[in-house]
């Protein structure tokens, strides 16, 4: 169990059961009872009001009204609501911008440090354009959902990415790259990858990847994309 998923069950628990001890949190959630006080310390920090009482009796209580202040997305949330926000405005579709954005700003604001970093290495990645009338759009299907935060560890820290891959005829073939970026194309979306075997540049729609695994034990360097006229950086959008 992640961190997150941990602390989010220590929440669920104290809310279920109005109060509870260290050491019935720690074999609920599987853990020891210096961990669990170092998640409540965390939700404390959070926003999340819990009181201690010592002795017999005594035990963790979190206030009933108690709410958390602070933003708990992950980067590849943050970023899958950065995505939509440049996506509509691209578009021309994008209505209430002003409040898109001002949302947007105050969760990037409560992130960390680290995940900010993150954020922004991930954003440089991303490029936005308009997709050709002549594209066939008739077969799209639903992206896999562990795809994007797959591509977000494979990118951030420059693992190659294994995947299946299903072309227009419909062959499966597995694929071995190096994630160097996302364009979307509105409503196709490709990852532009550098294939080793074929030493070139590939770009694969996103809705025909299935399987898709980073691969720890190597890392791969940066290559410059080289892209249409009217392909953008989300970063140079105008607002």
């Amino acid at each position: 169990m992640s961190v997150r998923l941990r602390q989010d069950a220590i929440v669920r628990s104290l809310r279920r059961k109005g109060t509870s001890t260290v050491a019935d949190l720690a074999e609920e959630v599987g853990v020891s009872r210096r961990t669990v006080l170092r998640d409540i310390s965390a939700l404390r920090d959070e926003g999340f009001i819990i009181h201690s009482e010592p002795g017999p009796g005594g035990g963790l209580q979190l206030d009933p009204q108690s709410v958390q202040t602070t933003a708990r997305l992950s980067v590849a949330e943050v970023f899958a609501l950065l995505i939509s926000v440049a996506t509509m405005r691209a578009a021309g579709s994008l209505p209430f911008s002003g409040l898109a954005d001002a949302g947007l700003a105050k969760i990037e604001k409560a992130l960390p440090p680290d995940k900010i970093r993150d954020l922004r290495r991930f954003l440089d990645c991303l490029y936005i354009g308009k997709l050709s009338p002549q594209v066939d759009i008739s077969n799209i299907q639903e992206m896999e959902p562990a795809l994007l935060p797959t591509f977000e560890t494979a990118f951030l820290q420059r693992l190659p990415l294994s995947f299946q891959y299903c072309d227009a005829k419909g062959a499966i073939t597995s694929r071995v790259v190096e994630p160097q970026a996302m364009l979307i194309l509105s409503p196709l979306w490709y990852l532009v990858a550098w294939d080793p075997v074929r030493k070139d540049f590939r770009h694969f729609r996103m809705d025909r990847i299935s399987n898709p695994e980073y691969l720890k034990g190597k890392t791969f360097r940066w290559r410059h994309v080289l892209f249409e006229d009217d392909v953008s950086s989300v970063r140079h959008l105008p607002r």
